[in-house]
């Protein structure tokens, strides 16, 4: 019976040590990563140009992407998106058949303030959502036109995020992420204002979190 009870004891013992492991919560520091999907929204916007109004389409692109993140209690944290640049290829219409092929690079840390509410609970499913901000950084712009110097200016805008972590241990999890990102930038050519395009994507990434 003593046996009985010890085994009994210590198995309890290593269960409730283990699913207090897995419960999320304050002083949690995390990495997720993963690849990332930047899917702009149709209807880029209008640049007013020397070849006439040309209607931008901004085409969709793939990489890998990764965030950072602390929580401060069992239900609120923050998380900072970061990745390697997006490359976007970028179709200038003009009508009547007669397109103009652009191109740019773009960088889009993203900070947003995180509620999880199952925060602190032993679940293995731990959906969460955020608000936040967004700084996109653009470079290395083409268009081609031959002696045309097309720049975008780096833009700040609103961030909203929805994501879930399936717990695989008390480290590991795979992670579901996506994020709205509200990035207006206004264009010029060859120092000439033409208009602003607005790429508003929505972010979507499938990969891991690692908790420390």
């Amino acid at each position: 019976m003593r046996r009985t009870l010890l085994s009994t004891l210590i198995i309890a013992t290593g269960l409730a040590a283990s699913s207090q492991a897995l419960a999320y919560g304050a002083g949690d520091f995390f990495t997720r990563a993963g690849v990332a999907k930047v899917d702009p929204k149709g209807d880029n916007g209008t640049l007013d140009t020397a070849l006439g109004d040309l209607d931008v389409d901004v085409q969709d692109e793939n990489g890998f992407a990764f965030t950072l993140g602390y929580r401060f209690t069992d239900k609120l944290g923050v998380e900072l998106l970061a990745a390697e640049p997006f490359s976007h290829d970028i179709t200038l219409d003009a009508g009547g058949g007669t397109e103009v092929g652009a191109a740019t690079d773009h960088l889009p840390p993203t900070l947003t303030l995180q509620y999880y509410p199952f925060g602190g609970t032993q679940s293995r499913v731990q959906p969460y959502a955020g608000l936040g901000v967004n700084y996109t950084r653009f470079s290395d712009e083409e268009i081609d036109l031959a002696g045309a110097d097309l720049e975008l200016d780096d833009s700040w805008g609103a961030a909203a995020q929805l994501g879930v972590d399936l717990l695989i241990d008390e480290h590991w999890a795979l992670n579901a992420a996506a994020w709205y990102l509200d990035i207006d930038t206004d264009a010029s050519l060859n120092g000439d204002d033409i208009g602003t395009v607005e790429i508003d994507p929505l972010v979507v990434m499938g990969g891991v979190s690692f908790r420390f």
